[in-house]
């Protein structure tokens, strides 16, 4: 039986309002997202309660596209994995050079997981956000997600095993920490060349 979870949005503040819900791939992006003509707000993207749906499609880096286009199929929303399961699906995302649902999944592991590793998850969601922001051409909001995501980790592992799950978190570490200084330089991302690789594979 599948298990899932409500699902909120990664926040690029330490301390964001649980009514700044998904609002970071919007606004804090860059993208209007703005009504199209002959839809009302109303309408758009909401059910009968006024509940947000997401409906509009994106791109495999999160950035909305026209209404009726042909999108990449947003992650299940809120499914409850094992550790190795959210690492595993995790980096194929990574690998197929979609950062942004590579989030979500760090994201469900975060608000599903025990207390103890909720900033190891938190961490390892920021780094995504950050390779997307990166990948957009974000290299302000890359650079520092990037950098964020980096301490968060470190400082989780200070008081735990370097390899969690199988995670390799100092390769980890490093690779935000030289990807965050590439970005600052100007150089271009291509996500899928420039993932993570979580167990260390080459």
């Amino acid at each position: 039986m599948t298990h899932v979870i409500a699902r909120t949005a990664l926040y690029l503040t330490p301390r964001a309002t649980p009514k700044r819900a998904r609002t970071w791939d919007n606004r804090r992006m860059g993208s209007t997202d703005s009504t199209s003509a002959g839809r009302t707000a109303a309408a758009r993207d909401r059910d009968d309660e006024g509940r947000a749906r997401n409906a509009r499609p994106r791109d495999g880096l999160g950035r909305p596209l026209p209404y009726g286009a042909e999108g990449v199929p947003r992650q299940p929303e809120g499914v409850v994995r094992r550790p190795e399961e959210s690492v595993a699906e995790a980096q194929r995302l990574l690998d197929e050079g979609k950062p942004f649902h590579a989030h979500e999944v760090f994201e469900d592991a975060w608000k599903s997981g025990p207390e103890e590793e909720r900033e190891l998850w938190r961490g390892l969601a920021q780094l995504a956000v950050g390779l997307t922001h990166a990948a957009r051409g974000n290299a302000v909001g890359g650079a520092r997600l990037l950098r964020r995501g980096a301490g968060a980790v470190e400082e989780w592992a200070a008081g735990a095993s370097p390899r969690p799950h199988g995670i390799d978190l100092p390769g980890v570490i490093a690779w935000a920490r030289e990807l965050a200084a590439e970005v600052e330089r100007g150089m271009p991302v291509e996500a899928g060349v420039r993932r993570p690789r979580l167990r260390g594979e080459v």
